[in-house]
């Protein structure tokens, strides 16, 4: 119990290091700034949802980290690369109009996102996000705030 506490801060450590300055960035900006959302930053681009993630906003963004887009199955980000369509509704479906903070989640609720569908919150065991794990939270950017998770959420098909 105590290692994974452990492991778990030091994770936890090492994701919001990046993250010092992010209430002088906006979203986009701090995602390139923490070193950690190389993935996510070039699916944003290959998308065209640059301008958007950083304009006014507010934006709640459950952003996976690179590490959650490498445990996708082999090819699967390449596939999706190259469908902007595609790409953009999974992106969208990681971001909520308005801010979010943590103290707002409650057990059970859901969100409408940017891509239409609905998310749902737990936090028995921890806040989850359809069952992602929210490994850092409250991170503040210019135009709203970051949520890193542990894995690509899919919207429904």
């Amino acid at each position: 119990m105590l290692r994974r506490t452990l492991i778990a801060l030091t994770a936890a450590t090492t994701l919001t290091a990046g993250f010092a300055h992010a209430q002088e960035m906006d979203i986009v900006d701090t995602a390139v700034a923490a070193g950690t959302f190389n993935t996510l930053v070039a699916a944003v681009q290959a998308a065209g949802l640059v301008d958007t993630l950083k304009g006014e906003g507010p934006f709640t963004v459950f952003a996976p980290t690179d590490d959650a887009f490498a445990a996708l199955p082999a090819g699967t980000v390449e596939g999706l690369l190259a469908d902007p369509a595609a790409l953009s509704a999974i992106l969208t479906y990681h971001v909520v109009a308005g801010k979010v903070m943590s103290t707002d989640l409650t057990e059970g609720m859901t969100a409408t996102t940017v891509n239409g569908a609905d998310v749902t919150i737990t936090l028995d065991g921890g806040a989850k996000i359809n069952g992602a794990n929210i490994v850092a939270a409250d991170i503040v950017a210019t135009n709203g705030v970051i949520h890193v998770i542990d894995a690509v959420i899919l919207p429904p098909m």
